[in-house]
């Protein structure tokens, strides 16, 4: 119900969600040492609703930061409502406009003896140098590339359905990022390349893939996993090109290849591994693993070959199955089973001889 309505979202441009706190503190403490020195920029966000700005802001000497940028739409659906961050009684917002703030230092400026919220607000209320008025605010504005230009690493949750132009135009301008998505995103002609290409890759994901979002659509985003104003997706995760310590991570493998156990293809000449815990440590030729494999995939263990399904699957040789799709497909027991999307790969180093 969850995706359904999501995609219901995204249909109406309606997907406007704001990441808990603690998903973000705890994938973001795994890059701490990408960010000394360098400037950030969260293109998608309010600093006075997202928990992005409210993260950057509280660890800003911490982490040693140059600079942070934050930039809202103009268009956004809980842009003034004080959804994320309270401010107390910070009246002075400015409504339904587009803004930008830039933070250049992080001080006890109320003299509370404290770094806090308290003194963000105060700088956001006091420093009038701080906060300056944007056109549209869209990430794709130019006032907003000049920004994206500026910035070493953008980190943000983008809108879903604008995820394949949004990292493209990450990609364009050769930007590190960590940015929240669905894990579909694997299958979009402009995204899996890169993948395939080890420009991009999965972080360390959400709790059972799986997140909490603040959702201002009552209309649409309702489901039956609700926690005060929020909406549980299914199925998302961070994409980045920062580097991480899990993706040097060998996977553990312990299974024996046997022609029984693994099935090959009808369609093309590889065989069907179900789950990723079952890759046998021992076959040499091309494996197809489930979209699970990218959250624990190293690339100094593995090779990918391609996508088994789609466009894609026609691009690495997939032929036409028993249901006339490019996806891939294999028979047992007398019967044809087309597994769900299947991604191609290969051992760099089988243990043959064990």
């Amino acid at each position: 119900m969850a995706n359904k309505n999501l995609n219901a979202a995204k249909a109406a441009k309606k997907d406007e969600f704001y990441t808990e706190m603690t998903d973000i503190e705890r994938e973001l403490q795994h890059y701490w040492s990408h960010f000394q020195g360098k400037v950030v920029f969260c293109n998608c966000d309010d600093p006075y609703e997202s928990n992005f700005f409210k993260y950057f802001a509280l660890h800003f000497n911490h982490l040693g930061l140059k600079k942070l940028i934050c930039t809202c739409y103009n268009g956004s659906h809980v842009q003034g409502t004080e959804l994320m961050i309270d401010f107390g009684d910070f009246n002075d917002e400015p409504k339904k406009i587009a803004f930008k703030v830039e933070i250049t230092e992080v001080k006890d400026l109320n003299g509370d003896g404290a770094l806090d919220l308290a003194d963000v607000r105060y700088l956001l209320q006091n420093d009038k140098n701080v906060i300056s008025i944007l056109k549209t605010g869209d990430f794709r504005d130019s006032e907003c590339i000049e920004l994206l230009k500026e910035a070493d690493i953008i980190v943000t949750n983008p809108p879903f359905s604008l995820f394949r132009e949004y990292i493209s135009l990450l990609m364009k301008y050769e930007k590190k990022f960590l940015i929240v998505g669905h894990q579909n995103a694997i299958h979009y002609k402009e995204i899996f390349p890169w993948i395939k290409d080890g420009k991009v890759w999965l972080g360390y994901g959400f709790k059972g893939s799986a997140a909490h979002f603040y959702s201002p659509y009552e209309d649409i985003a309702k489901s039956g996993n609700h926690k005060r104003d929020m909406i549980r997706v299914s199925g998302v995760n961070w994409f980045t090109n920062l580097d991480i310590n899990k993706r040097h991570e060998d996977i553990d493998l312990v299974c024996h290849f046997s022609p029984e156990e693994y099935p090959t293809y009808d369609n093309y000449n590889a065989i069907d591994v179900s789950k990723v815990q079952d890759i046998p440590f021992d076959y040499e030729g091309i494996m197809g693993v489930p979209d699970t494999f990218l959250g624990q995939f190293n690339p100094d263990q593995f090779e990918i070959i391609g996508l088994g399904c789609g466009d894609l699957g026609k691009q690495v040789g997939v032929g036409k199955n028993y249901r006339g799709r490019t996806d891939l497909a294999y028979t047992k027991n007398g019967k044809s089973k087309c597994p769900y999307s299947r991604i191609l790969i290969r051992n760099k180093h089988p243990r043959i001889n064990e």
